[in-house]
């Protein structure tokens, strides 16, 4: 699995998905991923990714991305269940 680096530590990423965005020719990514922790916690990550590069900073979403968002989530219930949306 791939590791990832949070402020509390290494994790594994157990699961992720990207929603595709743009913004006039600027095109982008958000990057959603459901980690775990070296003691078994579930972590949920948000990043936006420029040329496959994830960066920090804000995630902006708008009612098109969300869309997009929802289907993915949809396709992914281990992160539904770990936003507590699980249907």
């Amino acid at each position: 699995m791939a590791k990832a680096t949070t402020p509390w530590g290494q994790a594994e990423v157990l699961e992720e998905f990207t929603v595709q965005q743009r913004a006039g020719d600027r095109r982008f990514a958000t990057i959603v991923q459901l980690l775990v922790d070296e003691k078994g916690n579930e972590l949920v990550r948000f990043a936006y990714s420029t040329d496959g590069t994830a960066r920090r900073g804000p995630v902006t979403l708008r009612d098109r991305d969300l869309e997009r968002f929802r289907a993915a989530l949809a396709e992914h219930p281990a992160i539904q269940g770990a936003l507590g949306m699980a249907a």
